[in-house]
């Protein structure tokens, strides 16, 4: 059975000098795409509201927090760049763990992401569900099952098309990614439109911005967690960068226009939100967006559920393409099956480990009061981030000689590493939970798995004769090329 699979993909694969490997098909445009994509989602339309809740309403101190939220991303982002740039592989964090800081580090990074991010995947599909039936059933909620179904269709379609073409699905990223900050600058230029104006009850908020009450540090604090969370998925690139075209000019350039333009996005809707609403009302009120389209632009205010419905898409879609990603180096790292990290031999593309993301991805939809679970896992993310972060810094000294076109400045990477560090330990001490204690267990329990099947390399005969009639059912092929 073997010869003849090894035969199939000689003829398939075509020319011997072929390399059956990722191709750098992404250029800056679409970089850009993909990290603007992933950070704005429903939040900035539907529920902006937990930086100004935090700041207990003082509309100055909400504004600074939202900005200084964008300069940590920022400061993570070129942290980030740095390690793309010098180790250009797929897979993002886990990748850089494996490198400087050991393969079970980056086992349990592995295991941690593959229960959180393809739950968030489904969350994002369940609620794209949501925005996209609604219309059809006015105030009535519309059926579980319905949502369900078309929850798993979009994944599924989105699944298949990242398993079949990266320019198909970078095109589709980009449409999306534009459609949204279309959006996006219609409710910025309403703000500034209304600021220039100069009416009372526009610019009311802003000429005593502080003169409400300051919140303590811990309000300060959580109010910088709600802020970090709406800028979610700065790091996204680094999970692409082995398909990144001139990965050496790319990456650095896309992270630095991609992150200060949501900043600045972030900012002016937030400005338009406030000066059509008071800080009650943005607080009060279930979506955002709507309720000002209603005060501004009543006549196309139908439109706003649709922009979250493409917004949540968009995400959705750069989402998979990263899970998949992950999924693909952890198996060329022996911390996955063989089969994730074959790719197709008509398209060159990872499509074993979409399917595998997808099918993890489906097991949440179906019950999916599992997705709750994920709550717990929010200090997981800064523990990985203020990993990553330390693994800069641990190869500038290990390996000096490394070749980094790009070179950040190293304080901004121990300051990531402190911030981070505070993020994973605040919530814990502030307010300890035994899930927290139930989650740290879990992601500790990897190493169950890894002694036995990684370090002891244990092996079952059968598993290659399933790996060999996957590999010929799905025409993939290992790729020439390892990630390190």
């Amino acid at each position: 059975m073997e010869q003849v699979m090894d035969e199939q993909v000689k003829e398939m694969k075509g020319s011997k000098d072929s390399k059956m490997q990722l191709k750098r098909t992404i250029g800056y445009f679409e970089g850009v795409s993909f990290i603007i994509g992933t950070i704005v989602g429903a939040g900035i339309f539907v529920s902006p509201t937990g930086v100004l809740k935090y700041s207990l309403l003082n509309v100055g101190v909400a504004l600074i927090i939202w900005v200084a939220c964008g300069v940590i991303s920022l400061m993570g982002a070129l942290c980030y760049a740095e390690l793309g740039t010098a180790l250009p592989f797929s897979g993002g964090e886990y990748s850089h763990i494996k490198r400087a800081l050991g393969s079970p580090l980056a086992f349990v990074f592995m295991w941690t992401a593959m229960f959180n991010k393809p739950a968030s995947n489904a969350a994002r599909a369940l609620l794209f569900a949501e925005y996209a039936t609604q219309p059809f059933y006015g105030e009535c909620p519309a059926p579980k099952l319905l949502k369900k179904c078309l929850a798993l269709a979009v994944l599924w379609f989105l699944g298949i098309l990242n398993g079949r073409s990266v320019k198909m699905a970078a095109w589709v990223q980009t449409v999306f990614t534009v459609l949204k900050m279309m959006a996006l600058s219609v409710i910025a230029v309403g703000g500034v439109v209304l600021l220039i104006r100069g009416r009372k009850e526009n610019t009311a908020r802003f000429e005593n911005a502080f003169s409400s009450e300051i919140p303590d540090a811990a309000q300060i604090a959580e109010a910088f967690f709600q802020g970090l969370y709406a800028y979610g998925g700065w790091w996204s690139l680094n999970y692409m960068a082995e398909e990144i075209k001139n990965p050496s000019r790319n990456i650095p350039l896309t992270v630095m226009t991609a992150v200060p333009s949501v900043t600045v996005f972030y900012l002016l809707v937030n400005v338009s939100y406030l000066t059509v609403l008071t800080p009650k009302e943005v607080v009060s009120s279930v979506a955002v967006a709507v309720t000002w389209a209603d005060r501004v632009i009543p006549s196309v205010a139908w439109m706003i559920p649709i922009s979250v419905a493409v917004s949540i898409f968009g995400a959705l879609n750069s989402s998979m393409f990263t899970l998949g990603r992950l999924s693909y180096a952890g198996s060329q790292s022996g911390h996955l099956p063989s089969i994730i990290s074959m790719l197709n031999i008509q398209y060159w593309t990872p499509a074993p480990a979409m399917i595998f993301s997808t099918v993890i991805a489906s097991v949440f939809i179906i019950p999916s009061d599992l997705i709750a679970l994920t709550n717990y896992f929010g200090f997981s993310v800064w523990l990985m981030i203020g990993l990553t972060c330390a693994s800069l810094i641990v190869l500038r000294y290990r390996e000096p000689d490394l070749h980094r076109p790009y070179k950040v400045f190293l304080p901004v990477a121990f300051g990531m590493v402190a911030i981070s560090l505070f993020l994973v330990l605040a919530p814990v001490v502030w307010s300890p939970k035994m899930q927290y204690i139930y989650a740290s267990l879990f992601m500790l329990a990897g190493l169950l798995l890894y002694l036995p099947f990684v370090h002891l390399k244990i092996h079952f005969k059968f598993v290659d004769h399933i790996t060999c009639y996957l590999q010929l059912l799905l025409e993939v092929s290992p790729a020439n090329d390892k990630s390190e």
